[in-house]
């Protein structure tokens, strides 16, 4: 277990500094929108997902819009049924307790970070529980930091930090590359994707493109395997 947490504890460090970045800008954010330093530690924690949170600060007001922010992070942490699907071969040999206590700390970065150690070496989910604890503290100092000095910078879009998250999203995305079998599910999860984000509400492009793109490979497969056999 220890071997296995600290080497996903390590290998997650590049990205955990790149997602520092990230955790600047929604500190800088929900200070302007005056969430709390509490407030946002209680965030980090217990939600911990980047992408939710910057969300919810966007829609944060008074009264606070439970039921619209609700709804809205749910639509966008659909994506982790995909996410916990692709995990399942990590998980094979362990019970639901350990799968419960080490699923909270599952985000994009050492999801993919753990799926790539995945393809070339027998690994353990404490890798990408170490991977987790990484994120999780780059997260909390990061987004703590940003907040008590957020009065410095009014408005980080004007500096373009948020651009930080296309790069890491784009860096994480090209680690899955796999060849010609990965580019039409990638058109397809890109079109239908832009599709849904032109003609439906919110933010369930996400869940749709991924979706389309995950049938569209899972099919491939299928008749590859069948080819081959």
């Amino acid at each position: 277990m220890k071997s296995n947490f600290i080497k996903g504890f390590y290998a997650t460090i590049p990205v955990a500094i790149s997602v520092s970045a990230y955790g600047l800008v929604l500190g800088v954010l929900a200070y302007n929108k005056q969430v709390t330093f509490f407030e946002l530690l209680l965030m980090d924690v217990i939600t911990f997902a980047g992408s939710a949170q910057l969300l919810m600060v966007e829609l944060w007001k008074d009264p606070l819009p439970f039921t619209e922010i609700l709804f809205a992070v749910f639509a966008i942490n659909l994506r982790y049924l995909l996410i916990g699907a692709s995990l399942t071969p990590l998980f094979k040999k362990s019970s639901i307790y350990e799968k419960a206590a080490l699923m909270h700390l599952v985000a994009d970065e050492n999801w993919a970070v753990t799926m790539s150690k995945l393809k070339n070496e027998k690994i353990t989910p404490y890798f990408l529980f170490g991977g987790g604890i990484c994120l999780l503290m780059a997260w909390l100092l990061s987004t703590l930091a940003g907040h008590s000095f957020g009065f410095i910078v009014s408005d980080p879009y004007s500096v373009a930090l948020d651009f930080v998250i296309i790069i890491i999203f784009t860096a994480l995305t090209a680690s899955f590359y796999e060849g010609k079998n990965s580019i039409i599910p990638w058109i397809v999860a890109a079109v239908v994707a832009y599709a849904s984000y032109i003609l439906i509400p919110g933010k369930w492009y996400i869940v749709i493109g991924g979706l389309s793109g995950a049938i569209i490979y899972s099919i491939e497969k299928h008749y590859r395997g069948d080819k081959d056999e």
